[in-house]
C-alpha cells in the first residue's frame, strides 16, 4: 500500500498497533546534504506493507508510538542508518529491536551479509536488483521502484520467526538482548563536534599541539555542516584541516596559503578559523588531546595476536559463529596490550566462549599446539 497523505499513514498506524512485528526500512540521499534526506519509508506488519512518502506527509511523528511500543517488535536488517534517519526525522528510537545482520552471524552466516543474499538463503527468493542505484528523491516513483522497496521488508518478519527459532535452539536468543539494546542507545547517534578531529585523515601526523587546533578547528567544520545541512567537506575537506594544523597560521594570508581554502570560506570565516586554531594551540600542555589507540612506545604484540586470533578462529568454528562477531581486532588488540575496559569480548557470551580463555592465554595459563585434529587448547601446570 501506498501511503501519500496524513489521514491513511494513520489510519495505517491505528492497524499496526496490533501487529507482533514492525519491519521498517528507509531509502535516502546523501550526497548534498550533512543529514540524510528521508525519500521514502517501508514498513510491514504481521498482515501488511506500507511504503509511506515522506514528502507527501505532514507529520511523521505519527509513527512514534509504533516506535517506542514494547509490544511491537522492531525489525531491521544492518539498520544503523536507518534508526540514524528515525532519530532525526521523529525524534525517537524504536525498541525493542531485532536486526537480521546480526542475528545472522550467531546462526553460521558471515560478519555483514546483505539482505539480499540472506532472503535468498533463508526464503529461497531472489530480489531485483534494478532500482538499487535509483534516485528516491524523484517523483512520480514507478511501479518497479515500489516493488523493490517493498521487498526491503515485506521478508523480514518470515526471517525473524525463523531466526527466532533456530536462536532458541542453540540456546543464544538471549546473547544477542545487549547488542540490540546500543542500537537503541542516543549516545550512538549524537555525537560531540569536539570529537571529530579524531577521525580526520592523517591527524597522526599532528603534534598533540596541532591536533589541539584540530579540535577547534574540526568542531567548527562540524556545527557549520550541520547549520548549513551541506557535506562537512563542502567546508572544508580533512586535508586542508590537517595542512591549516600543521602550517600554525596566525593570519588569514597563512591560512589562505593551504590549497584551495581562499575558494571555500569567506574572509570573516577565515578571521574566525584563525582565532580558533590560536586559542587551541595557546592552551596549556595538559589540556592538548591524546589520540584513542596505541602510542609508538607501547610494545609489539604481533605474537601475542597470532595465538589469539587462532584460539578465536578455533571457538568461532566450533560454534558456527563469524569470528569478527566473536572478537574484533581491536578488541584483541586492546587485551594484548593489558587493557580490559570497555573490551566487547570480555563481556557476556563472549567472554565464556572465548573471553576467559583468553585471558588465560596471555597469563600462560593455557597453551597451544598442534594435534592429529588441528589446533589443541592445553592447560599448563
Amino acid at each position: 500500500m501506498y501511503i501519500a497523505n496524513q489521514e491513511a499513514l494513520e489510519a495505517f498506524v491505528q492497524r499496526a498497533r496490533s501487529s507482533s512485528v514492525l519491519a521498517i526500512d528507509t531509502e535516502f540521499l546523501r550526497e548534498k546534504t550533512y543529514y540524510a534526506k528521508l525519500c521514502l519509508l517501508q514498513m510491514a506488519t504481521d498482515d501488511e506493507v506500507a511504503i509511506v512518502d515522506p514528502f507527501a506527509i505532514d507529520d511523521l511523528g505519527a509513527i512514534a508510538c509504533l516506535l517506542e511500543d514494547e509490544h511491537i517488535v522492531k525489525l531491521f536488517h544492518a539498520g544503523g542508518q536507518d534508526l540514524e534517519i528515525i532519530y532525526h526525522e521523529i525524534g525517537v528510537l524504536p525498541k525493542p529491536i531485532f536486526d537480521t545482520q546480526i542475528a545472522a552471524t550467531l546462526l553460521g552466516h558471515t560478519q555483514q551479509i546483505g539482505y539480499g543474499a540472506l532472503v535468498n538463503s533463508m526464503c529461497g527468493v531472489s530480489l531485483k536488483k534494478s532500482d538499487s542505484f535509483t534516485d528516491w528523491s524523484r517523483r512520480p516513483l514507478q511501479d518497479s521502484q515500489l516493488e523493490y522497496a517493498a521487498d526491503d521488508v515485506v521478508y523480514l518478519p518470515e526471517i525473524y520467526r525463523s531466526m527466532v527459532e533456530r536462536l532458541e535452539e542453540k540456546g543464544r536468543l538471549r546473547w544477542l538482548s545487549h547488542d540490540f539494546k546500543e542500537l537503541s542507545n542516543p549516545e550512538r547517534y549524537e555525537e560531540d563536534p569536539r570529537t571529530r578531529f579524531r577521525r580526520l585523515k592523517r591527524v597522526n601526523q599532528l603534534s598533540r599541539r596541532q591536533m589541539s587546533a584540530a579540535r577547534e578547528l574540526a568542531a567548527w567544520r562540524e556545527v557549520e555542516a550541520q547549520h548549513r545541512d551541506v557535506p562537512r567537506k563542502w567546508i572544508l575537506t580533512d586535508e586542508q584541516i590537517v595542512e591549516a594544523c600543521r602550517r600554525e597560521p596566525h593570519s588569514i594570508d597563512d591560512l589562505f596559503m593551504v590549497r584551495g581554502v581562499r575558494e571555500r570560506v569567506t574572509t570573516r570565516d577565515a578571521r574566525v578559523i584563525v582565532a580558533l586554531m590560536e586559542k587551541g594551540m595557546s592552551l596549556p600542555e595538559s589540556k592538548w588531546p591524546e589520540l584513542d589507540r596505541a602510542g609508538k612506545n607501547e610494545r609489539n604484540v604481533d605474537a601475542e595476536l597470532d595465538l589469539m586470533n587462532a584460539l578465536v578462529r578455533l571457538r568461532a568454528h566450533e560454534n558456527d559463529i563469524a569470528m569478527q562477531t566473536l572478537a574484533s581486532h581491536g578488541d584483541l588488540a586492546m587485551m594484548a596490550r593489558g587493557y580490559t575496559e570497555g573490551v566487547d569480548v570480555l563481556k557476556g557470551w563472549r567472554r565464556a566462549m572465548v573471553g576467559e580463555e583468553l585471558l588465560d592465554l596471555l597469563a600462560g595459563r593455557i597453551c597451544l599446539s598442534l594435534g592429529p585434529h588441528g589446533l589443541c587448547v592445553v592447560r599448563t601446570e
